[in-house]
């Protein structure tokens, strides 16, 4: 499924780790005040598949700048939705600035993402559609993945069902499930089944994301289901996932940084 590119501005993100039933019951909630985003299948849930790689440092030190809790920080991701030659691939910058998430993406022809990712030197042809908005955005990625000499280090991996307003993309929840880790092996795609490996996650993660104002219907949804806000950094959790068992890096557990 080749999805449609926007680009986005800053937003409030909120996560709560709910389980299935709670989810299910939200979902019910929620469809009262948002309907299931333009890039949703029609399956009975409308979730759909979510893939990226994570760029970091030799030393991983994007993941360790959350584990440890910066509060300016960002993180580096080239996001795919399929394995489809012609779909896009999108180059995203998610930076936070205290607890407001900054995005800048920019929507890339598949053929240019292995240069890019060696040489950090965008051109004006790697864009889908020419913007001068994406092509910025695409310059300062790269700006940014040459400063810490970032390489492609850790597949995040899971399936989101997700709704949004219908007057624009102001407010939007998702679901995400099935959460999966694999490493880089060096080519760009969705890694099979046989690489991935599922991190342990208790439950279902629902995120509020939200631009401007704290919508009244959310704040009520978060009273009726007693939803308990908390960090749930996917990256870092597939990352801590993949490499507990190698000697050359140990992170000390996000919940117990963060508690």
């Amino acid at each position: 499924m080749a999805l449609a590119h926007r680009l986005q501005s800053s937003r409030f993100e909120l996560k709560y780790l709910i389980d299935e039933p709670k989810a299910r019951a939200i979902r019910d909630f929620a469809r009262s005040y948002l309907v299931p985003d333009e890039y949703a299948p029609d399956t009975p849930t409308g979730d759909y598949l979510v893939n990226s790689v994570y760029l970091d440092d030799r030393d991983l030190s994007l993941c360790r700048a959350t584990v440890t809790g910066q509060r300016n920080r960002f993180k580096l991701r080239v996001r795919m939705y399929d394995d489809n030659p012609s779909s896009p691939v999108f180059f995203e910058i998610k930076r936070r600035d205290s607890n407001v998430v900054l995005k800048r993406r920019a929507a890339v022809r598949r053929e240019a993402v292995d240069r890019l990712l060696q040489t950090y030197h965008p051109r004006r042809t790697d864009l889908m559609t020419f913007t001068s908005e994406e092509f910025g955005a695409l310059e300062r990625f790269c700006e940014l993945a040459a400063a810490i000499r970032g390489r492609a280090q850790t597949y995040v991996h899971y399936w989101r069902e997700a709704y949004e307003s219908t007057e624009s993309n102001a407010v939007r929840l998702t679901f995400d499930r099935n959460l999966q880790a694999a490493p880089v092996d060096g080519r760009l795609g969705i890694p099979p089944m046989r690489r991935r490996f599922a991190p342990r996650v208790a439950g279902v993660v629902l995120e509020l994301k939200f631009t401007n104002r704290f919508r009244k219907w959310m704040r009520q949804m978060v009273r009726v289901f007693d939803l308990d806000h908390r960090s749930f950094p996917k990256y870092v959790t597939c990352a801590q996932a993949l490499r507990s068992h190698e000697a050359r890096i140990t992170l000390p557990h996000y919940w117990e940084v963060n508690a």
